[in-house]
């Protein structure tokens, strides 16, 4: 398969920021300002539209009421764009003060001397996060990035359709998660599908085999940093997508695609999936009454073990900013209940401070509360530099196991050495 035109923008924009800061140093933020003031540039992709800008905004005026003496000017992107703008300040030699960047990012920009040490660490971050959400802001022992909300995905299902089929539980293991998937599976006369069993596609297909292959004893990498991802663990998870759509039938390709208007599970076009937090969001849009009558229900993805995906953003401060006591306290103030729990409603996403496990809005979001109540079982991808540019290449070595075009072995060794590559470039 051909590489997308963003799969290209992408790699880039990786390849332009690796050039930047080659000879980049790391470490601590200048400091020629021992106050915090001044003005600093923010740069984030989760306030996108209307209501993210006023939700920022009502928090920015609470922190010009603490910090009177800091100007915060804003940049709002979204995730598809964020490499772009940050490669761009970059290169204009006027870098963001503090960037909210995603998991697995870090990792890339703390290795290429772009971001700063922050003021805290490890075992002072674990009394208010599970360490689970903490070691994604941390790269070589040192913190270069705070949580401020979570992008979980686990199992969701119709507890409704599993109780018309006499079905008591959701799947617990691999096995079930197949029969059920075929015992759910409804088609027409014509053989074509109207529910699906189980729905692996509504998922993006890497956040989708990445929890399998986890549940499934897998790992990314090895200790020593070199890709497991083509492991006996990580084949059987790529697999079992692979049985779910060319031999149980219980999906077709094609039937929805990330992204797409209708949600299957909200439309009954499908009784479970691996999903995202955020879909109930959009049953609730979509049905609620599905919301309103209990009937929706989660599971965490098991076969080896438990396994949630935990994706998210985290707060960072440029190594280059000329403000950096301003620019922690920025960082400080985004990742404190009060804006970050602002954030996590805005977008229908997980707190990612133990001390919002209590708070209404996650009473409120069952989803939400399922996560924090697992994120012992939080697996997050990354953990290389070179991960930005490795991870598009997993939906299309995915996509070609799905197709039947390659074996999940063959599918998986290749991407192998597409990672072997990229890390090899440095």
């Amino acid at each position: 398969m051909t590489r997308t035109r963003g799969s290209r923008t992408r790699a880039m924009a990786v390849a332009l920021v690796a050039t930047l800061f080659a000879t980049a140093c790391g470490g601590s933020a200048p400091s020629n300002d021992d106050e915090a003031s001044g003005t600093i540039r923010l740069l984030t992709p989760i306030f996108e539209g209307a209501d993210g800008k006023t939700v920022l905004e009502k928090q920015l005026g609470d922190f010009k009421e603490k910090y009177p003496d800091i100007t915060v000017e804003v940049d709002y992107t979204s995730y598809g764009k964020l490499n772009e703008k940050l490669t761009t300040s970059i290169a204009g030699g006027r870098p963001y003060d503090v960037m909210l960047m995603g998991v697995g990012w870090i990792p890339p920009f703390a290795e290429k001397g772009a971001l700063a040490e922050l003021d805290e660490s490890k075992q002072e971050l674990t009394q208010r996060y599970n360490e689970r959400v903490v070691e994604p802001g941390i790269y070589q022992d040192k913190v270069y990035g705070l949580p401020i909300m979570l992008d979980t995905r686990f199992g969701l299902y119709r507890k409704d359709i599993f109780a018309e089929a006499g079905i008591p539980a959701p799947p617990s293991n691999f096995a079930e998660l197949r029969e059920i998937g075929r015992k759910l599976t409804v088609r027409d006369g014509s053989g074509k599908l109207t529910r699906a069993g189980v729905d692996i596609l509504s998922n993006d297909l890497r956040q989708t085999f990445l929890p399998l292959m986890w549940a499934n004893g897998g790992e990314l990498w090895t200790p020593d940093g070199k890709p497991a991802f083509n492991s006996p663990e990580a084949v059987g998870a790529l697999q079992l997508m692979t049985d779910i759509i060319r031999t149980d039938k219980s999906e077709d390709f094609g039937f929805t695609q990330p992204g797409a208007t209708g949600l299957p599970l909200a439309q009954g076009r499908a009784a479970m999936m691996v999903g995202h937090n955020n879909h109930l969001l959009a049953i609730e849009e979509q049905a609620p009454e599905l919301i309103k009558e209990d009937k929706i229900g989660f599971f965490m993805i098991n076969n080896e073990r438990p396994a949630m995906f935990q994706g998210g953003t985290l707060a960072t401060v440029s190594a280059k900013s000329q403000r950096p006591a301003a620019a922690k306290a920025l960082v400080s103030f985004l990742t404190d209940e009060q804006a970050s729990l602002a954030a996590n409603e805005q977008r229908g996403n997980v707190p990612a401070l133990n001390s919002l496990a209590d708070s209404e809005y996650v009473e409120s979001n069952k989803a939400a509360q399922f996560a924090m109540a697992n994120l012992d079982a939080a697996y997050s991808e990354g953990g290389v530099p070179a991960w930005l540019e490795i991870r598009g290449d997993f939906k299309a070595a995915i996509e070609s196991a799905l197709l039947g075009q390659k074996t999940p072995q063959q599918a998986l060794d290749e991407l192998v050495v597409k990672a072997q590559a990229a890390i090899a470039k440095g």
